[in-house]
């Protein structure tokens, strides 16, 4: 089951409506761990109002697996991950051909570790220049890091069912 928090119930996802430069690009962004979702859906609510509402999808196991699809699966923080957040979050980042980088939607859907608020600052101090790429590295192992699976293209979307809502 995946999760999505937010201050309305989904009933369709339009992918128009997502933001960019988030961690693994402009798309529909979910977790496996409700709770998480529940912490969103209240950040959510602070920023635009309403009341928390939590959205649960299935899909079809071994998606990741399907031939059809382009899947990129992070199953822990490393450098690739880390490369890949901060390409995805800048948006003054311009090689649409990097394949450490998803604006474009080239992946149809990824998973991996969540950049959460005690990434951040180090995310920050590395992309000033105080910290390397090693040191951004060693710290997230000793990180509880939460999870996400986005959705970036029409296809992947499709393969999403809506089966449940938490208010």
């Amino acid at each position: 089951m995946l999760y999505h928090g937010s201050n309305i119930e989904i009933d369709i996802i339009d992918l128009e409506k997502c933001r960019p430069h988030k961690d693994f690009g402009k798309g529909f962004y979910t977790t496996t761990i409700k709770e998480q979702s529940h912490r969103m859906a209240l950040r959510v609510v602070k920023r635009y109002g309403g009341s928390a509402c939590i959205t649960a999808f299935s899909i079809e196991d071994g998606v990741f697996e399907n031939a059809n699809l382009k899947t990129l699966i992070f199953d822990s923080p490393n450098e690739q991950w880390a490369q890949f957040v901060l390409n995805n979050r800048n948006p003054k980042f311009s090689d649409m051909n990097s394949q450490e980088y998803n604006g474009d939607c080239k992946y149809d859907i990824v998973k991996g570790p969540i950049a959460n608020d005690d990434i951040n600052f180090i995310f920050n101090q590395f992309m000033v220049g105080l910290v390397p790429m090693e040191y951004l590295i060693k710290q997230m192992e000793f990180k509880k890091l939460n999870n996400q699976v986005s959705f970036h293209t029409k296809m992947s979307i499709s393969l999403l069912k809506k089966i449940e809502v938490f208010r």
